[in-house]
């Protein structure tokens, strides 16, 4: 079995290094750094299976490096440990992600067992990986809710497009419409249908980190990479691989891409091996592709090679008639999830969310209707369990009352009240606004827009 890798970060010497000498003889490799500065570095190398920070630190706290650990690789297990711990700062820390606290001083064996069900269930949640994608693709057809001509137009094209197995799909449209459903859709009723559905965010990684997760990467390709590691396209080997958020591929990374596409082969980083790959690729974009390929942001010969069989998936406010049944549909889904059974919505509320605009299409209503779900009172949804979902969102895409000037300075503004409504999460604020993760962070680059820093427990 190959050594699991831990970054270990406490400012004493005496802690961090017996820590690590424990660690290696209870056979881990063991990464140690004073400051949670040089981890972090380290971290964006990856390789690592667990980390375990002291939380008491200076410049940067561990509550520090488990934030930042935790926007870069949500998986991989994060364990504080402190001397001045208090049950405010476990709890801080467990509602940040942490998977377990130690006070010191400890035992070797404790925090080698804290370890050893950290790494544990990380491996399981990978192993399960494959099994959650074959139960999510079987649903997919059953999620397809819509009785509108739009929706029953696009799924009768997605069937046409099922059948023939290997082209290339681009499935565009804004934000919040349903996107990577019609991908599993489409996947479910392939001849590709037993094999696996794997999606990747591109927009959520690096290029260096988004070329290893495609294509894989062989024991030493780079710093920390300690192990040979799949990548998707050989993972997704015989099924269909989901690009999401295509636009947001580097440019250099692109060209890479195209490859596989065009040759059915690529390499691993760190190989000369040349492998060969038997996979559907579905991208999917919220951008308008062709203007990005005017602006020299994506590759002509790889849009065209995306663009092989397109599908438009319209936005809600052009099937507000789907709108009744997406409702039913996400009442007994949110019932389901919050263990909260419901009648059925009042037709006051069902006639103001026909009305309407859902600039977050179908996410923004399955949102709303999650939120009405935990407010009722009754057995039925009512105006006032929708109105504040609705009335807050009228209030960000209007700008609420905030005086025009500059076109810049509006977009500006409409940016930090998205980050702000969203609690600074970029995801979701670039899906509202209807642009690309990159984009908004080229944004708040150019304008310097950070969340207020909060003040770290003692």
């Amino acid at each position: 079995m190959d050594k699991k890798t831990v970054l270990v970060i406490d400012d004493q010497d005496l802690m961090r290094e017996s820590l690590g000498e424990s660690l290696e003889r209870a056979g881990y490799r063991v990464r140690a750094f004073s400051n949670g500065k040089d981890a972090i570095k380290s971290f964006l190398e990856g390789g690592v299976d667990a980390v375990i920070t002291d939380l008491k630190m200076p410049e940067m706290s561990g509550v520090d490096v488990l934030e930042r650990c935790k926007r870069i690789a949500p998986d991989v297990p994060v364990i504080v440990i402190t001397a001045f711990g208090t049950v405010e700062t476990a709890v801080r820390a467990m509602k940040q992600g942490a998977f377990d606290y130690i006070k010191k001083p400890f035992e070797p064996e404790e925090i080698e067992m804290v370890l050893r069900n950290a790494v544990e269930r990380r491996a399981l949640m990978a192993e399960n990986e494959y099994l959650r994608a074959r139960v999510a693709q079987e649903r997919a057809p059953s999620l397809v809710v819509g009785v509108s001509r739009a929706m029953r137009d696009v799924m009768a094209e997605a069937r046409k497009i099922a059948a023939v197995s290997s082209s290339t799909v681009l499935i565009y449209g804004e934000s919040g419409t349903g996107k990577e459903v019609i991908a599993r859709a489409i996947h479910a009723e392939s001849p590709r249908a037993g094999k696996p559905f794997l999606a990747v965010n591109c927009a959520a990684l690096s290029a260096g980190l988004l070329e290893s997760e495609l294509f894989g990467h062989e024991k030493g390709a780079f710093t920390g990479a300690d192990r040979m590691r799949k990548g998707r396209f050989e993972l997704a080997e015989g099924g269909t691989l989901l690009l999401d958020e295509v636009s947001e591929i580097d440019i250099g990374l692109q060209a890479k891409l195209l490859r596989v596409l065009q040759e059915r082969e690529f390499e691993r980083v760190g190989s000369s091996d040349t492998r060969r790959a038997d996979v559907r690729v579905i991208a999917t974009t919220n951008r308008d592709l062709t203007a990005a390929v005017r602006e020299h942001k994506f590759r002509e010969d790889l849009y065209f090679r995306l663009n092989v069989l397109p599908v438009r998936v319209p936005p809600l406010r052009e099937h507000i008639e789907d709108i009744p049944e997406l409702v039913e549909h996400f009442i007994e889904k949110c019932g389901r999830v919050l263990g909260k059974k419901l009648e059925g919505i009042k037709p006051h509320a069902l006639r103001k969310l026909e009305e309407y605009h859902w600039p977050g299409n179908i996410r923004e209503l399955e949102n709303v209707i999650e939120r009405a779900v935990v407010l009722a009172s009754g057995r039925v949804i009512e105006v006032e369990d929708i109105s504040p979902s609705l009335d807050g969102s009228r209030m960000l895409s209007a700008g609420g009352d905030m005086e025009i000037t500059t076109v810049e300075e509006m977009e500006r503004r409409l940016i930090v009240a998205a980050l702000e409504r969203f609690g600074w999460h970029q995801k979701r604020s670039a899906e509202v606004l209807g642009i690309g993760v990159r984009t908004l962070r080229d944004k708040m680059k150019k304008w310097d827009l950070k969340p207020a820093r909060r003040k770290m427990p003692a």
